[in-house]
Protein backbone atom coordinates (compact mmCIF):
# COMPACT_ATOMS: atom_id res chain seq x y z
CA UNK A 1 0.00 0.00 0.00
CA UNK A 2 2.89 2.33 0.61
CA UNK A 3 4.65 1.87 -2.49
CA UNK A 4 0.73 2.36 -4.42
CA UNK A 5 0.40 5.98 -2.38
CA UNK A 6 3.75 7.10 -3.17
CA UNK A 7 3.57 6.20 -6.73
CA UNK A 8 0.15 7.72 -6.80
CA UNK A 9 1.84 11.25 -5.11
CA UNK A 10 4.70 10.90 -8.01
CA UNK A 11 2.09 11.30 -9.92
CA UNK A 12 -0.04 14.35 -9.00
CA UNK A 13 3.22 15.88 -9.36
CA UNK A 14 3.16 15.17 -12.75
CA UNK A 15 -0.18 16.21 -13.19
CA UNK A 16 0.35 18.93 -12.12
CA UNK A 17 3.21 20.28 -14.00
CA UNK A 18 1.68 20.20 -17.51
CA UNK A 19 0.33 23.63 -16.85
CA UNK A 20 3.48 24.77 -15.96
CA UNK A 21 5.57 23.33 -18.24
CA UNK A 22 2.74 24.50 -21.15
CA UNK A 23 3.36 27.72 -19.95
CA UNK A 24 7.23 27.95 -19.70
CA UNK A 25 6.99 26.78 -23.31
CA UNK A 26 6.30 29.95 -24.68
CA UNK A 27 9.77 31.20 -23.70
CA UNK A 28 11.68 28.07 -23.81
CA UNK A 29 12.33 25.82 -26.84
CA UNK A 30 10.75 22.22 -25.84
CA UNK A 31 13.83 20.10 -26.07
CA UNK A 32 16.20 22.60 -24.61
CA UNK A 33 13.42 22.75 -21.49
CA UNK A 34 14.10 19.04 -21.30
CA UNK A 35 18.04 18.74 -21.15
CA UNK A 36 18.06 21.75 -18.78
CA UNK A 37 15.31 19.71 -17.09
CA UNK A 38 17.19 16.40 -16.98
CA UNK A 39 20.76 17.52 -16.30
CA UNK A 40 19.46 19.77 -13.05
CA UNK A 41 17.84 16.39 -11.77
CA UNK A 42 21.34 14.79 -12.64
CA UNK A 43 23.01 17.06 -11.13
CA UNK A 44 20.77 17.10 -7.66
CA UNK A 45 20.51 12.91 -7.76
CA UNK A 46 24.38 12.66 -8.06
CA UNK A 47 24.77 15.21 -5.03
CA UNK A 48 22.42 13.05 -3.17
CA UNK A 49 23.45 9.74 -4.04
CA UNK A 50 27.25 10.26 -3.83
CA UNK A 51 27.91 7.03 -2.16
CA UNK A 52 26.26 4.75 -4.31
CA UNK A 53 28.55 6.45 -7.69
CA UNK A 54 31.85 4.43 -6.64
CA UNK A 55 29.71 1.00 -6.33
CA UNK A 56 28.54 1.34 -10.13
CA UNK A 57 29.35 -1.60 -13.06
CA UNK A 58 29.05 -2.33 -15.82
CA UNK A 59 25.59 -3.92 -15.71
CA UNK A 60 24.35 -1.16 -14.07
CA UNK A 61 25.69 1.46 -16.88
CA UNK A 62 24.06 -0.63 -19.52
CA UNK A 63 20.38 -0.82 -17.40
CA UNK A 64 20.49 2.80 -16.72
CA UNK A 65 21.77 3.55 -20.40
CA UNK A 66 18.64 1.37 -21.67
CA UNK A 67 15.86 3.69 -19.33
CA UNK A 68 17.68 6.62 -19.85
CA UNK A 69 17.19 6.07 -23.72
CA UNK A 70 13.24 5.65 -23.10
CA UNK A 71 12.68 8.22 -20.75
CA UNK A 72 14.53 10.16 -23.68
CA UNK A 73 12.33 9.25 -26.46
CA UNK A 74 9.29 9.54 -23.94
CA UNK A 75 9.84 13.01 -22.53
CA UNK A 76 11.25 14.72 -26.39
CA UNK A 77 8.05 13.58 -27.83
CA UNK A 78 5.81 14.51 -25.06
CA UNK A 79 7.14 18.26 -24.84
CA UNK A 80 7.57 18.67 -28.13
CA UNK A 81 3.47 17.64 -28.61
CA UNK A 82 2.79 19.74 -25.79
CA UNK A 83 3.55 22.67 -27.43
CA UNK A 84 0.96 22.40 -30.13
CA UNK A 85 -1.99 20.96 -27.88
CA UNK A 86 -3.47 21.63 -24.71
CA UNK A 87 -1.94 20.79 -21.34
CA UNK A 88 -4.98 18.50 -20.10
CA UNK A 89 -4.85 16.56 -23.69
CA UNK A 90 -1.27 15.82 -23.84
CA UNK A 91 -1.68 14.07 -20.39
CA UNK A 92 -4.79 12.05 -21.20
CA UNK A 93 -2.88 11.01 -24.51
CA UNK A 94 -0.01 9.95 -22.53
CA UNK A 95 -2.25 7.94 -20.53
CA UNK A 96 -2.58 5.41 -23.60
CA UNK A 97 0.32 3.88 -22.09
CA UNK A 98 -2.64 2.05 -20.11
CA UNK A 99 -3.26 0.25 -23.34
CA UNK A 100 0.37 -0.58 -24.21
CA UNK A 101 1.78 -2.17 -21.10
CA UNK A 102 -0.86 -4.90 -20.94
CA UNK A 103 -0.16 -5.69 -24.18
CA UNK A 104 3.42 -5.54 -24.31
CA UNK A 105 3.20 -7.61 -21.34
CA UNK A 106 1.28 -10.22 -23.07
CA UNK A 107 4.52 -10.68 -25.43
CA UNK A 108 6.74 -13.67 -23.46
CA UNK A 109 9.77 -12.38 -23.83
CA UNK A 110 8.94 -9.00 -22.88
CA UNK A 111 7.01 -10.27 -19.66
CA UNK A 112 9.22 -9.12 -15.96
CA UNK A 113 11.17 -12.45 -14.86
CA UNK A 114 8.81 -14.66 -12.39
CA UNK A 115 5.38 -12.60 -13.36
CA UNK A 116 2.27 -14.06 -14.82
CA UNK A 117 0.84 -12.73 -17.64
CA UNK A 118 -1.85 -10.19 -17.31
CA UNK A 119 -5.81 -10.98 -16.17
CA UNK A 120 -9.05 -10.47 -17.59
CA UNK A 121 -9.15 -7.46 -14.92
CA UNK A 122 -6.41 -6.05 -16.13
CA UNK A 123 -7.69 -6.00 -19.68
CA UNK A 124 -10.63 -4.78 -18.53
CA UNK A 125 -9.21 -2.25 -16.57
CA UNK A 126 -7.19 -0.92 -19.68
CA UNK A 127 -10.05 -0.78 -21.45
CA UNK A 128 -12.15 1.14 -19.41
CA UNK A 129 -8.98 3.63 -19.10
CA UNK A 130 -8.85 3.87 -22.91
CA UNK A 131 -12.93 4.26 -22.94
CA UNK A 132 -12.35 7.02 -20.24
CA UNK A 133 -9.55 8.91 -22.38
CA UNK A 134 -11.47 8.84 -25.78
CA UNK A 135 -13.81 11.01 -23.63
CA UNK A 136 -11.75 13.15 -22.69
CA UNK A 137 -9.62 14.21 -25.76
CA UNK A 138 -12.53 13.72 -28.37
CA UNK A 139 -15.44 16.28 -28.79
CA UNK A 140 -18.69 16.51 -27.46
CA UNK A 141 -20.24 16.39 -30.86
CA UNK A 142 -19.75 14.58 -33.54
CA UNK A 143 -17.98 11.41 -32.43
CA UNK A 144 -14.62 10.17 -32.97
CA UNK A 145 -12.95 13.21 -35.69
CA UNK A 146 -10.03 12.17 -37.13
CA UNK A 147 -9.36 15.82 -38.53
CA UNK A 148 -9.65 17.16 -34.72
CA UNK A 149 -6.27 14.98 -34.05
CA UNK A 150 -3.04 17.60 -34.96
CA UNK A 151 0.55 16.37 -35.13
CA UNK A 152 1.15 17.09 -31.34
CA UNK A 153 -1.58 14.49 -30.59
CA UNK A 154 0.26 12.13 -32.82
CA UNK A 155 3.42 13.14 -31.48
CA UNK A 156 2.07 12.82 -27.71
CA UNK A 157 0.61 8.91 -28.65
CA UNK A 158 3.79 8.01 -29.19
CA UNK A 159 5.34 9.30 -26.32
CA UNK A 160 2.82 6.74 -24.31
CA UNK A 161 4.74 3.72 -26.37
CA UNK A 162 7.97 4.85 -24.59
CA UNK A 163 6.79 5.58 -21.48
CA UNK A 164 4.84 2.14 -21.75
CA UNK A 165 8.71 0.60 -22.71
CA UNK A 166 10.04 2.60 -19.64
CA UNK A 167 7.80 0.91 -17.10
CA UNK A 168 8.77 -2.08 -18.44
CA UNK A 169 12.15 -1.61 -18.54
CA UNK A 170 11.97 -0.66 -14.68
CA UNK A 171 10.38 -3.58 -14.07
CA UNK A 172 13.02 -5.72 -15.49
CA UNK A 173 15.73 -3.71 -13.84
CA UNK A 174 15.05 -2.49 -10.88
CA UNK A 175 15.44 -5.37 -8.80
CA UNK A 176 18.64 -6.14 -10.46
CA UNK A 177 20.01 -3.21 -9.07
CA UNK A 178 19.76 -0.61 -5.96
CA UNK A 179 17.11 2.03 -7.15
CA UNK A 180 19.28 4.96 -6.17
CA UNK A 181 21.72 4.04 -8.66
CA UNK A 182 18.79 3.12 -11.15
CA UNK A 183 17.51 6.65 -10.70
CA UNK A 184 21.02 8.85 -10.92
CA UNK A 185 21.49 6.61 -14.22
CA UNK A 186 18.77 6.91 -15.93
CA UNK A 187 18.10 10.83 -15.27
CA UNK A 188 22.20 11.00 -16.08
CA UNK A 189 21.80 8.85 -19.58
CA UNK A 190 18.42 10.69 -20.53
CA UNK A 191 19.90 14.12 -20.33
CA UNK A 192 23.02 12.95 -22.40
CA UNK A 193 20.64 11.25 -25.36
CA UNK A 194 18.65 14.70 -24.93
CA UNK A 195 22.30 17.11 -25.71
CA UNK A 196 22.89 14.69 -28.43
CA UNK A 197 19.45 14.68 -29.86
CA UNK A 198 18.75 18.53 -29.06
CA UNK A 199 20.67 20.11 -32.84
CA UNK A 200 19.61 17.42 -34.70
CA UNK A 201 15.57 18.10 -33.73
CA UNK A 202 15.81 21.88 -32.48
CA UNK A 203 16.83 25.26 -33.12
CA UNK A 204 17.15 26.08 -29.47
CA UNK A 205 15.89 29.48 -28.07
CA UNK A 206 15.27 30.71 -24.88
CA UNK A 207 14.22 34.05 -23.15
CA UNK A 208 14.86 33.55 -19.15
CA UNK A 209 11.20 34.84 -17.48
CA UNK A 210 9.91 33.70 -13.81
CA UNK A 211 8.01 31.14 -15.52
CA UNK A 212 10.80 29.40 -17.00
CA UNK A 213 13.00 29.32 -13.66
CA UNK A 214 9.58 28.38 -11.78
CA UNK A 215 9.13 25.44 -14.70
CA UNK A 216 12.69 24.04 -14.61
CA UNK A 217 12.78 24.28 -10.61
CA UNK A 218 9.81 22.01 -10.12
CA UNK A 219 10.04 19.45 -13.14
CA UNK A 220 14.02 19.23 -12.08
CA UNK A 221 13.50 18.71 -8.58
CA UNK A 222 10.07 17.63 -7.75
CA UNK A 223 8.92 15.89 -11.15
CA UNK A 224 11.97 14.50 -12.07
CA UNK A 225 14.60 13.68 -9.17
CA UNK A 226 12.21 12.94 -6.40
CA UNK A 227 9.78 11.11 -8.62
CA UNK A 228 12.19 8.61 -10.52
CA UNK A 229 13.52 7.63 -7.36
CA UNK A 230 10.08 6.92 -6.14
CA UNK A 231 9.66 5.30 -9.46
CA UNK A 232 12.48 3.00 -9.13
CA UNK A 233 11.17 2.34 -5.67
CA UNK A 234 7.96 0.92 -6.43
CA UNK A 235 8.86 -1.01 -9.64
CA UNK A 236 11.00 -3.36 -7.30
CA UNK A 237 7.34 -3.64 -5.29
CA UNK A 238 4.27 -3.30 -7.93
CA UNK A 239 3.57 -5.35 -10.88
CA UNK A 240 4.23 -3.28 -14.22
CA UNK A 241 0.46 -3.65 -14.71
CA UNK A 242 -0.04 -1.46 -11.38
CA UNK A 243 2.09 1.05 -12.09
CA UNK A 244 0.47 1.65 -15.85
CA UNK A 245 -3.06 1.90 -14.63
CA UNK A 246 -2.09 3.90 -11.54
CA UNK A 247 -0.31 6.42 -14.51
CA UNK A 248 -3.66 7.05 -16.13
CA UNK A 249 -4.55 9.38 -12.26
CA UNK A 250 -1.64 11.69 -14.28
CA UNK A 251 -4.39 13.32 -16.72
CA UNK A 252 -7.29 13.93 -14.18
CA UNK A 253 -4.72 15.63 -11.98
CA UNK A 254 -3.49 17.30 -14.79
CA UNK A 255 -7.31 18.07 -15.62
CA UNK A 256 -7.78 19.18 -11.94
CA UNK A 257 -4.63 21.62 -12.50
CA UNK A 258 -5.93 23.12 -15.98
CA UNK A 259 -9.25 23.66 -14.96
CA UNK A 260 -7.77 25.32 -11.12
CA UNK A 261 -5.23 27.56 -13.05
CA UNK A 262 -6.44 28.07 -16.67
CA UNK A 263 -10.18 27.46 -16.49
CA UNK A 264 -10.57 24.65 -18.10
CA UNK A 265 -14.11 22.98 -18.10
CA UNK A 266 -15.02 19.59 -18.01
CA UNK A 267 -18.46 18.58 -19.41
CA UNK A 268 -20.74 15.86 -19.15
CA UNK A 269 -19.04 13.85 -21.26
CA UNK A 270 -15.30 14.78 -20.05
CA UNK A 271 -16.61 13.74 -16.36
CA UNK A 272 -17.74 10.56 -17.88
CA UNK A 273 -14.36 9.74 -19.39
CA UNK A 274 -12.53 10.94 -15.79
CA UNK A 275 -15.09 8.09 -13.60
CA UNK A 276 -14.06 5.90 -16.34
CA UNK A 277 -10.35 6.03 -15.51
CA UNK A 278 -11.29 5.79 -11.95
CA UNK A 279 -13.56 2.59 -12.69
CA UNK A 280 -10.46 1.45 -14.41
CA UNK A 281 -7.88 1.72 -11.54
CA UNK A 282 -10.31 -0.08 -9.50
CA UNK A 283 -11.22 -2.91 -11.39
CA UNK A 284 -7.03 -3.34 -11.87
CA UNK A 285 -6.20 -3.12 -8.24
CA UNK A 286 -9.01 -3.95 -6.11
CA UNK A 287 -9.76 -7.25 -7.12
CA UNK A 288 -7.71 -10.22 -6.24
CA UNK A 289 -4.88 -11.21 -8.33
CA UNK A 290 -2.42 -14.70 -8.72
CA UNK A 291 -0.63 -15.02 -6.47
CA UNK A 292 3.10 -14.42 -7.80
CA UNK A 293 6.57 -13.73 -6.71
CA UNK A 294 7.89 -9.75 -5.72
CA UNK A 295 9.93 -8.61 -7.99
CA UNK A 296 12.56 -9.44 -5.75
CA UNK A 297 11.94 -12.69 -5.58
CA UNK A 298 11.69 -13.17 -9.25
CA UNK A 299 15.02 -11.76 -9.97
CA UNK A 300 16.42 -14.52 -7.51
CA UNK A 301 14.86 -17.25 -9.25
CA UNK A 302 16.07 -16.20 -12.41
CA UNK A 303 19.73 -15.76 -11.47
CA UNK A 304 21.91 -12.34 -11.88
Amino acid sequence: MKAHLLLLAVVFVWGSTFVLVKDALADISPLLFNLMRMALAALCLAAIYRRHIGHIDRRALLYGAVTGLLLATGYQLQTAGLRLTTPSKSAFLTGMMVIFVPLLISIPWLRPVGSHGPRWNAYAGALLAFVGIVFLTTPAHGGLNLRSINTGDLLTLACALGFACHVLALAHFSPRMRFEQLALLQVSFAAVFMAVSLPIFERPYIHWSARVVIALAVAAVLATAVAFTVQSWAQQILPATHTAVLLTMEPVFAWLTSWVALGEGLCLRSGAGALLILLGIGLTELIPSRIQPTAHEGARISGP
